[in-house]
C-alpha cells in the first residue's frame, strides 16, 4: 500500500524552491565549477555564520566530516573515544576509520542522549576524546559534558547531522564544542541532492587541517604541494549550491516541524507511549520524531496497513551490531531497552493538522485498553488534508 502519509515529504519542500533550485543547477552547469570554487564558498561562509563560528569546511558527506575531524585533533591508533551507543552507525565508524577504539556509554532514559556522568564512569587511561551525538535533533547537555571532558582532559565533537538550527541556551549546534561536524543527506533539515556534509569550528588551524586533509593533503597554497596523507572528501559544487538555496528556509522550517511536535504531544496525550524528552535549556531541530512504545512492531505494522510512513532510530544499539559486538562486553540497558521501544512517527515542515490527527486516531485504537485496531475494522473516515 501507497502511504498516505509518507515519513518525509521532499517533494513538498522542493516544490516551494523549484524556481531557486533551477536556477543554483543552471548557474553551476554554464559556469562548470563543479568541484569546489565559488559555490562551496560561498555556501561555507554562510553556513559558518548560521551555525555562530568562525569557519566552515564542506566536505563529501557526514561521516567524512566526522572521520576528519578526529584525525584533525590528532586521534591516533589505539586512542578510545567515547560513544553513544544509540546513534546511527556512521559516529562509530569514524573512530574506527582513524584506528581508535569507540567507548560505548549508555544514555539518559528521557532524552536518550549522553551524560557527563556516563562519560566520567567511562574514562580511561587511552580516552582522548568524546563525541556527543545530538539524536533526533536535540542537543545534549552541552554544559555538562563540556565540563567533564574538560576535567578529563578530553576534546569534544558535536555529531549535529540530526540537529540543523538547533541550540542549546541560545547557542547553534555545531559551535558547542571544539569541532560540529554535519551530514546534509537529502532527509536531512538542510538536505542537499545527495551526499554532502560540512565540519565547522573556531580554531583556525583545524579548520586548516581538515579543508587539506580533505583535499588530498594539499598545502592551502600549493595545489602540488602534498603535506599531509589526506584524500579525496570534497564537497562538489552543485551540492553547495543547492545547499545554499536551501538555506534561507531552514528556520521557517524547523519553525514548521516545532508546530507539529506541540501538535503530536497534544494528540498523542494520555496514550501509553513515552514521547522522547528535550531538555528545558534546548530548542530541538525535530529531525525526527520519536516515541516509545511497548509492542512496537506491532504498532508500526497497524500504522503501516492505514498507511502510515514510520522508521525505527535505531532498531540495534551499535554496540549489538555484528560487526561491533567484540568491543564491549557490558549491558546498556537504557539503550538496548529503548531500541525495541522507540519508533519515528511523520515528521517534516508540511505535515498538516489532519495528518497529524490521523496518526494520533490509529495509534488511540490501537494502544488503548479494547480499542484494539484491525485495519479491516469499520470507522470513522479519517481527517487527512
Amino acid at each position: 500500500m501507497k502511504a498516505k502519509i509518507p515519513f518525509l515529504d521532499l517533494a513538498a519542500m522542493h516544490a516551494e524552491l523549484g524556481p531557486e533550485l533551477n536556477e543554483a543547477w543552471r548557474r553551476v552547469s554554464t559556469s562548470a565549477k563543479f568541484v569546489g570554487g565559488e559555490f562551496v564558498e560561498r555556501f561555507e561562509e554562510s553556513w559558518a555564520a548560521y551555525c555562530g563560528v568562525k569557519y566552515c569546511v564542506g566536505v563529501s558527506d557526514g561521516t567524512s566530516a566526522l572521520e576528519l575531524a578526529l584525525r584533525a585533533l590528532g586521534t591516533f591508533p589505539g586512542d578510545e573515544v567515547i560513544v553513544p551507543a544509540n546513534t546511527f552507525i556512521a559516529t562509530w565508524e569514524a573512530v574506527i576509520a582513524v584506528g581508535a577504539r569507540p567507548i560505548a556509554v549508555d544514555v539518559d532514559p528521557l532524552t536518550l542522549l549522553m551524560t557527563a556522568e556516563a562519560i566520567e564512569a567511562a574514562c580511561r587511561k587511552r580516552t582522548v576524546g568524546v563525541v556527543a551525538v545530538h539524536l533526533f535533533g536535540q542537543p545534549a547537555n552541552m554544559d555538562l559534558i563540556n565540563r567533564a571532558a574538560k576535567r578529563a582532559g578530553l576534546w569534544v565533537v558535536e555529531d549535529a547531522a540530526q540537529a540543523h538550527g538547533a541550540t542549546w541556551r541560545g547557542k547553534p549546534a555545531g559551535s558547542l564544542a571544539d569541532v560540529g561536524c554535519f551530514s546534509f543527506y537529502p532527509g536531512k533539515n538542510l538536505g542537499a541532492f545527495g551526499d554532502a556534509g560540512a565540519v565547522v569550528t573556531n580554531h583556525a588551524y583545524l579548520a586548516e587541517c581538515i579543508r587539506s586533509l580533505a583535499n588530498h593533503g594539499r598545502h592551502a597554497d600549493a595545489a602540488d604541494r602534498h603535506v599531509r596523507i589526506g584524500h579525496n572528501h570534497r564537497l562538489d559544487g552543485l551540492q553547495a549550491a543547492i545547499l545554499s538555496a536551501k538555506l534561507p528556509s531552514l528556520d521557517k522550517w524547523n519553525a514548521h516541524r516545532r508546530q507539529a511536535a506541540r501538535r503530536y504531544e497534544h494528540a498523542l496525550a494520555g496514550l501509553p507511549l513515552d514521547i522522547v524528552g528535550i531538555a528545558k535549556e534546548a530548542v530541538s531541530s525535530h529531525h525526527l520524531s520519536v516515541v516509545q512504545v511497548n509492542d512496537r512492531d506491532h504498532v508500526q505494522r497497524e500504522l503501516a496497513a492505514e498507511g502510515i510512513a514510520t522508521g525505527i532510530h535505531y532498531r540495534t544499539p551499535c554496540h549489538l551490531q555484528p560487526a561491533y559486538q567484540h568491543l564491549t562486553d557490558k549491558a546498556l540497558p537504557v539503550a538496548e531497552r529503548a531500541a525495541q521501544r522507540i519508533l519515528s512517527l511523520p515528521m517534516f515542515p508540511h505535515l498538516t493538522e489532519g495528518q497529524i490527527g490521523h496518526v494520533a486516531a490509529v495509534l488511540r485504537q490501537v494502544l488503548l485498553p479494547g480499542g484494539k485496531w484491525k485495519a479491516s475494522a469499520k470507522r470513522p473516515r479519517a481527517m487527512v488534508d
